[in-house]
């Protein structure tokens, strides 16, 4: 299979360390590769500008959430340009032993997979089949049967 190419969205202040774990497992036998990541300095248009094209050079986004997640301006601004873009994308639970919380911009129905090797292969995965599945044409598709009279 081809590496999934992924943007990483994690929160710079309080992070790091799961930044390098990602980094680390995206490396060797791996079925993804980190293409880009977040990055810090000012949030001005230019920052805006270089975060959408980025984010539109990948495959799919993957947000590693923490315990201070919600308070990261720049992981709310990622995750908002991925979906105005249409990009797949997952929540990671980034700390087994701690309350790990999404980022504003993400939607309450928004699943956190845990972090293990194998359910992280399987849900970039997974993700991505199933943002590339054709949609069918309402004209195609099967009509309810109507209940006789």
């Amino acid at each position: 299979m081809t590496n999934v190419r992924i943007f990483m969205s994690f929160d710079l202040d309080h992070d790091q360390d799961l930044h390098d774990r990602l980094l680390q497992e995206s490396r060797g036998r791996s079925a993804f590769a980190v293409a880009n990541r977040s990055e810090g300095g000012a949030m001005t248009d230019q920052w805006s500008e270089r975060v959408r094209a980025r984010i539109a050079a990948v495959d799919e986004v993957v947000v590693i959430c923490g315990e201070h997640t919600d308070e990261s301006p720049r992981v709310t601004a990622e995750l908002a340009i991925a979906r105005e873009q249409h990009k797949p994308y997952m929540l990671l639970w980034g700390r087994r032993e701690r309350m790990c919380k999404k980022p504003r911009s993400a939607r309450a129905d928004d699943g956190m997979y845990s972090w293990t090797p194998e359910i992280l292969q399987q849900q970039i995965s997974y993700v991505l089949r199933r943002s590339r599945q054709p949609q069918v044409p309402e004209g195609m598709k099967r009509q309810a049967p109507t209940g006789r009279s």
